[in-house]
């Protein structure tokens, strides 16, 4: 799969990611820093990548403004070590693999899919 993590995701996750294969761009090494939402989710939806963040305003970028999208996953954990936001990334991505393309809150015990 092809990710785009948001500069408030945790950048430790990348190994783990490309471990598994994926590949994995980053706001602020591949996109400019600061990159206003918008712009991110439109550069990771022109890049055919789903968007990782922690940022709770995309899903009124995609839910109220309908702005098109590869897929974003909204990790919504309380504080965490970053083999448990793995854990919970990796089975997410087995889980749900038929609801990637939409719009995923994904907290410590559920995955609401928007």
């Amino acid at each position: 799969m092809r990710f785009l993590l948001d500069q408030n995701f945790d950048r430790r996750l990348v190994p783990r990611l490309r471990e598994a294969g994926h590949d994995v761009a980053v706001v602020g090494i591949h996109h400019t820093p600061g990159l206003p939402d918008v712009d991110v989710l439109m550069a990771a939806h022109q890049e055919g990548r789903i968007l990782l963040t922690n940022d709770r305003d995309f899903g009124d970028l995609v839910v109220r403004r309908c702005i098109p999208h590869a897929g974003v996953i909204y990790l919504r954990m309380r504080r965490s070590t970053a083999e448990a936001k793995w854990q919970r990334l990796s089975q997410v991505l087995h889980d749900n693999a038929d609801s990637l393309s939409r719009f995923l809150v994904v907290t410590d015990g559920e995955v609401r899919v928007r």
